[in-house]
């Protein structure tokens, strides 16, 4: 015990000069953006940002699905642009024109292909430059709003909407700067947001850290919850009652940020969890990635493997001894008026 309290502390001191280094860097970043000596451009159409900051696992790819879908009830072409994380290609690339998708996760990231395969009729584009990326689509698809996967720190373009989601998991040690925690840079730099959202409310509780931290923020506050729905899908997006797994055994492998939160959110299926193989965020699966999780699985009784949307399709091509679904989401906001009248007042 004393050897491994030694070895955090060693940890800790290493960290802590990177952790200054990388504080200093955003300081000076972001001076530079609020003196106007760093520029920031505008593309022709409205701009909506879903961001967070920390390091994943707040729930920005199911928002960005929600908030799609919404703007295109109100009859909006829109477009979604992302940096395209783990991807495999370089350059700027359509991922979908909104009618023809993808059949590789692996040449345009998991998110975009996901987001890619679950809405129809929105293009979406990658690249490392948003900016360069957002030109293209207004070019291309004449949209007439624009969402930014994870653009809050991404400040050299402008935005007619940011919104920060914060995991109502997050504690006093989450959000100590890189690399001592997961914070991307300082809380007080919320200020610069339109709304933060808690999300996963109904699953993690909201901590008297985070509230009490962030009640001097005068920015509104709505939270949102992350639910199953009453589907399964597998790996060749074939849907299942998710009855088939009430009261079942299973076990659980997810390679996402908060893989607690994706185990509390199977709990509410009423199946029994025997096990959990848990990966870093973004994982790209290997075979015997899977053959290990079905031994396991299997050893402990486990009729079902079970993972998340944004991993099964990493798991297309793998041979799967047990059933292997993943659960379908869905999301809600509380209160929920707050966020549309949000989003609608950027056209009125």
């Amino acid at each position: 015990m004393l050897k491994t309290l030694l070895n955090n502390k060693l940890i800790i001191v290493l960290q802590l000069p990177l952790s200054i280094f990388f504080k200093a860097i955003i300081i000076i970043r972001n001076y530079l953006y609020d003196a106007n000596i760093l520029k920031v451009r505008a593309l022709p159409c409205k701009v909506i940002s879903i961001g967070n900051i920390t390091t994943g696992g707040s729930g920005k790819t199911p928002t960005v699905e929600f908030l799609s879908l919404y703007l295109k009830s109100l009859g909006k072409n829109v477009g979604i642009i992302s940096r395209g994380y783990g991807r495999k290609s370089k350059n700027t690339k359509i991922v979908t024109d909104g009618i023809n998708k993808p059949t590789s996760w692996d040449s345009c990231g998991d998110e975009a292909f996901l987001l890619a395969n679950k809405l129809d009729n929105v293009p979406i584009i990658v690249g490392k430059s948003k900016y360069e990326s957002g030109l293209k689509m207004t070019t291309e698809f004449n949209t007439d709003v624009i969402i930014i996967d994870d653009g809050f720190q991404h400040r050299s373009l402008h935005r007619d909407l940011d919104i920060v989601l914060i995991n109502s998991k997050d504690t006093s040690k989450d959000h100590r700067l890189i690399p001592l925690g997961a914070l991307r840079e300082s809380l007080s730099n919320l200020k610069r947001a339109d709304l933060i959202i808690y999300t996963k409310s109904n699953i993690h509780n909201i901590s008297d850290y985070l509230i009490n931290t962030l009640n001097h923020i005068k920015i509104n506050k709505i939270k949102s919850a992350i639910d199953i729905s009453d589907k399964l899908v597998d790996s060749n997006n074939k849907e299942e009652n998710i009855d088939i797994i009430r009261s079942k055994n299973v076990f659980l492998l997810s390679g996402v940020g908060d893989n607690e939160g994706f185990k509390k959110t199977v709990e509410k299926a009423g199946c029994n969890i025997l096990g959990h193989k848990k990966f870093i965020d973004h994982y790209s699966y290997k075979a015997k990635d899977i053959k290990t999780a079905h031994r396991e699985a299997i050893k402990v009784d486990a009729k079902y493997l079970i993972t998340t949307e944004k991993d099964i399709i990493k798991m297309k091509n793998f041979e799967s001894e047990l059933p292997l679904f993943a659960i379908k989401m869905k999301l809600t906001f509380h209160p929920e008026d707050e966020m549309k009248n949000k989003i609608e007042s950027l056209f009125n």
